[in-house]
Order: C-alpha cells, then structure tokens, then sequence
C-alpha cells in the first residue's frame, strides 16, 4: 500500500476543509483533523477551532490554493470548448433531427441567449482591439 500524504483536502463549492492526516497512532488507523477552512474565491485560510496553522501547513494550503485555481481554470475553458461543440450539435440537431414542436420549445430560448453571448463577445472584442490599437480602453 502507497503512503497516505500528509494532508488531505475535502472540496466544497468555494473552497476545501484542510485536514492532517495521521497514521502514526497505536491503532494504526487513519486520523484525520480538521485544521482550516479555506475559501478559493478570496483567498481567506481560516484555521479551525484552536488550531494555530505552522508555517509548513500555511506553504502547503498556499501550493493546493494555486493548483486548485490552475484546474478551474482550466476546467472553465474546457467547458467553452465544450458549449461551441453543443451549439454546433444543436445546429445539426435544428436542422436534420428536430421536430416543428422541439424548435418551438427552444427557439426563443436560444435565440436570446445567442444574441446576449455574441453582444458580449462583439463588445469584448471591440475592447480588446481598441486596447491593442493604442486607442484608449472602451468601457464594458
């Protein structure tokens, strides 16, 4: 069997709980304390209960925070990559599969939601080339 690390990292919606895994008891059983809480989105470390975070524990959480943001990061672009293969799908599925009562169900839907995305991308682009021309930054 593999050694268990030295820290494990429960993940929740904006974050983790930090625990010291143990193994080095009499029992020879897997202990784990809770020793933070942290918050991914703004950065926040909160130690638990009493629990005064050492200087190792505080280098390690920092390392997993910049890794986790790396990984969802990526993950968001993935799921772009992604939403352009479904709208390309759904093209195909309009045009060859879909029956008069699927358009009418979806159309609107999709039609509003194309119209707010290719604003926002127009915009965005508009900023971008008026940042790269010297321009002045366009507001958005």
């Amino acid at each position: 069997m593999s050694e268990l690390p030295e820290y494990y990292f429960r993940i929740r919606e904006n974050g983790a709980a930090v625990f010291r895994v143990d193994t080095e008891n009499r029992q020879r059983r897997i202990e784990m304390q809770e020793i933070a809480a942290v918050n991914i989105r703004n950065g926040n470390v909160k130690p638990h209960g009493e629990h005064v975070l050492t200087d190792e524990e505080q280098s390690v959480i920092a390392e997993w925070m910049e890794e986790r943001r790396a990984v969802l990061a990526d993950r968001d672009i993935d799921d772009i990559h992604r939403a352009v293969d479904y709208l390309n799908l759904t093209t195909h599925w309009a045009q060859s599969r879909a029956s008069d009562e699927d358009l009418e169900d979806v159309t609107d839907r999709l039609l509003l939601a194309m119209h707010d995305l290719r604003s926002v991308l127009v915009r965005k682009k508009a900023d971008r080339l008026m940042k790269g021309s010297g321009g002045g930054a366009a507001t958005g």
